[in-house]
């Protein structure tokens, strides 16, 4: 099963809306066969296995990560394909929490007579795929907030200038987080302050790059920005019956604004937005602005904070804007949390909690 996990992660970052999967064949304690889901639309990671396994894979054991697929999508479902196989045995470390199939697969096994096993090494494969789960669970995608600051909080100077607190370890780390994210996210402020290009430098082989992402709520957006150039597709979510300037006019995505709030776009409407589109991981990059509104709606799933050992001072800007919180006791708490080295810095990850 480890194997299986560690061929369904080669695939980070390219296999949305489905899962990252893989999957192994044994037969007489030797692997005959290997396969991992490559992209979306491809063939799976159960079917590349069989394929390389062929003959040897009759009465053979399957050993995969995630339970075979019952349900026609882009391909055909995988459960028939393993059933008429010929394997005797199938490992599976998880149910599909999709829906559409949610046991269905492992009862087609169990109905042509093969002995299926569920639930070993359930936690990593779970790990692994928490973004699938929890887009196909809530309708949401996972959501992670990366924020860059000095020791004492700050990501900028009074001056505005933010390049660059972290060191360049940092920032290589922050490109391979880019590149396993199906979108990053920032606000207009971000945008007009920082003119960011948000792709994965360098690009990838393959060269695919992640969905850029902006939100604003008056549509006051440069001319002359970065993401205007066709590096990457770039998506602008701006408030119903607010245009966006010319050249923006072709990648908007009108929402309405929060509940209460004429400054505030919903941002969790902007959320089933991407998930709708297919997007299970969201890396937000915004300002303190849109890392507080998400936090307040309780929409963040990770914070993965970077901090230097530098000291900035006076009044430059925070990570966090205003969260309403008034009593130290009612502070967001960080659980789950790791902590490591990068470079110069620390990383700070964890899942924030009321």
């Amino acid at each position: 099963m480890s194997e299986a996990l560690e061929l369904a992660a080669r695939a980070r970052g390219r296999t949305s809306p489905n899962p990252m999967v893989g999957a192994v064949v044994v037969r007489d304690g030797h692997v005959v066969g290997r396969g991992w889901h490559h992209r979306a639309g491809e063939s799976h990671a159960e079917v590349l296995a069989l394929h390389e396994a062929g003959e040897l894979a009759r009465g053979a054991a399957l050993i995969l990560n995630l339970e075979p697929c019952s349900h026609f999508g882009r391909t055909p479902p995988c459960a028939p394909v393993v059933a008429e196989s010929g394997v005797a045995e199938v490992f599976v470390a998880m149910e599909d929490p999709n829906p559409l199939v949610a046991g269905e697969g492992i009862r087609l096994l169990r109905e042509r007579g093969i002995q299926v096993y569920v639930g070993l090494m359930e936690a990593d494969a779970r790990r692994l795929n928490e973004a699938f789960v929890k887009r196909v669970t809530t309708g949401l995608p996972f959501v992670e907030l990366k924020v860059a600051m000095s020791l004492d909080g700050k990501i900028a100077t009074s001056t505005g200038r933010s390049q660059w607190i972290t060191g360049e370890a940092a920032r290589r780390w922050v490109h391979q987080r880019r590149d396993r994210a199906d979108a990053v996210l920032i606000g207009a402020q971000t945008l007009r302050a920082d003119n960011p290009q948000l792709t994965v430098r360098p690009a990838p082989a393959d060269g695919r790059q992640p969905l850029r992402c902006v939100v604003t709520a008056t549509g006051n957006l440069p001319q002359d920005a970065a993401l205007l150039k066709p590096d990457a597709e770039t998506l602008i979510f701006h408030p119903e019956g607010v245009p966006l300037p010319p050249p923006w006019a072709g990648h908007g995505c009108a929402i309405p604004h929060c509940p209460g709030s004429a400054e505030e776009l919903d941002l969790k409407l902007v959320l089933e937005s991407l998930a709708q589109r297919g997007v299970n991981d969201v890396l937000v990059e915004g300002g303190a602005r849109l890392n507080a509104c998400l936090l307040r709606a309780g929409l963040v799933d990770r914070v993965s904070a970077f901090v230097a050992p530098k000291i900035v001072g006076g009044d430059a800007p925070s990570g966090f804007g205003e969260l309403g919180i008034t009593d130290p006791n009612a502070a967001l708490r960080v659980e789950d949390l790791e902590v490591q080295e990068i470079g110069q810095d620390w990383l700070f990850r964890g899942r924030p909690v009321r």
